[in-house]
């Protein structure tokens, strides 16, 4: 028993000073300054990367409106089943920007059943057409915009997005 005891201790304290040695993470992606005009109507959802959630989802959509208090913004994600005009998914969040009054970019979400989500606005074009969003891991990123874009605008999305650091190859570009 204390060998077994003893062999458990050094294997745990051999796993705990390995992962004390590695390399932190990369830093959190950079944001950007957009203005509050940013959160209102509907953005259109171009590409995402795919999960379990959105498993069917196409002609996906955000559309943002003013909160109830300040720094909140009404958020409702929508989506419609296997074709653009299949049955219309929604789900509601309280957004809350949490750095208000600085750059807006970084909005955490609050859906039903507690679940959070944090999106950070890395990239928003010149003419505030389409931007591009992230988690503070880059783990998923979504590209959004007010209108579907043509083959080549896409393009230039998708090139921003690599130029940002994400693995363009995860993305996913629902049917609209």
């Amino acid at each position: 028993m204390f060998l077994k005891l003893a062999m458990a201790s050094a294997v745990s304290a051999l796993l705990l000073s390995a992962c004390a040695s590695m390399p932190s993470s990369a830093q959190a992606p950079q944001t950007v300054a957009i203005p509050l005009s940013h959160y209102s109507g509907t953005w259109l959802e171009i590409a995402r990367r795919p999960m379990w959630l959105t498993n069917g989802c196409v002609a996906g959509y955000t559309t943002y409106s003013t909160g109830a208090k300040p720094n909140e913004i009404a958020v409702e994600d929508g989506c419609h089943k296997d074709t653009p005009t299949g049955k219309l998914k929604t789900i509601r969040a309280r957004g809350v920007l949490t750095d208000a009054g600085g750059d807006n970019a970084r909005l955490e979400a609050h859906y039903p059943f507690f679940i959070t989500w944090n999106y950070w606005v890395l990239y928003e074009s010149p003419d505030h057409d389409w931007f591009i969003s992230a988690d503070p891991k880059m783990k998923n990123l979504w590209i959004y915009s007010r209108t579907v874009p043509s083959p080549e605008a896409r393009a230039v999305m998708v090139a921003k997005a690599k130029e940002l650091g994400y693995d363009v190859t995860k993305l996913e570009f629902p049917a609209f």
